[in-house]
């Protein structure tokens, strides 16, 4: 059976802030067929990125092999590797706590029982980057504005902003938080890059944006703070 490409993503203006998801299905040539996206009111990014994969999933015929394309590490693994530790250790993470968003994740993981699924990453925001990725992308980002759900055909797609470059080519990650909190202190473990860099996530994050350690350097805060979970 001809396999389906999908790809899903999830917007957090301010992580936490008004966020959505959205995802679009093509054909097995790539070639879009339909999309939708979904506001989910004052959220996380992670939750959005979540939301976005359970929505594809329920989507799609589980009979069908599915191919999903997406720029969020954490929702990769949470679905691929964590998951299956999560479940033995009674839904805790290493280090004892809760696991975060755990109600979303075992949805997930009910959606993908039996079904033929492979995860792709995908890095965001790359000029001539993944289409379908662009597409979910700015999908997800105008739901996250408008708080308005939206759907369509191949015939009738969310256009992608053109990628504002950086020196190494790469767009900023709009993902992240780029900016102090509003009370001028910032969260604990976190500091203003004195330089643009990349995180372990691919994304890219700017000079004076709050990072914190991450594996194997710096990286966006909620990198850091999803790391921290597993």
């Amino acid at each position: 059976m001809e396999r389906v490409i999908g790809a899903c993503d999830g917007a957090a203006k301010g992580n936490p802030g008004p966020a959505a998801w959205a995802f679009v299905v093509a054909d097995a040539q790539g070639r879009p067929q339909r999309w939708q996206a979904g506001p989910l009111g004052h959220s996380t990014n992670n939750v959005g990125e979540l939301t976005a994969l359970e929505q594809l999933l329920t989507a799609t015929d589980p009979a069908v092999p599915l191919e999903v394309r997406l720029d969020s590490t954490y929702t990769r693994d949470a679905a691929t590797k964590w998951l299956v530790a999560w479940k033995k250790n009674g839904w805790k993470t290493a280090a004892g706590k809760p696991v975060a968003n755990r109600e979303i994740i075992q949805r997930i993981d009910a959606l993908l029982t039996g079904r033929d699924v492979e995860f792709v990453y995908v890095p965001a925001h790359q000029v001539n980057g993944d289409p379908l990725n662009a597409i979910a992308d700015k999908a997800a980002s105008d739901a996250a504005i408008s708080q308005q759900a939206s759907s369509g055909t191949g015939a009738e797609l969310p256009v992608p902003d053109a990628a504002a470059q950086s020196p190494d080519g790469a767009r900023s990650d709009r993902k992240s938080a780029a900016s102090k909190p509003r009370t001028g202190k910032a969260p604990s473990g976190t500091i203003e890059a004195r330089y643009p860099g990349r995180c372990h996530c691919s994304g890219s994050y700017a000079k004076g944006e709050l990072i914190a350690k991450v594996a194997g350097g710096w990286g966006h805060a909620a990198c850091a703070e999803a790391a921290g979970r597993s």
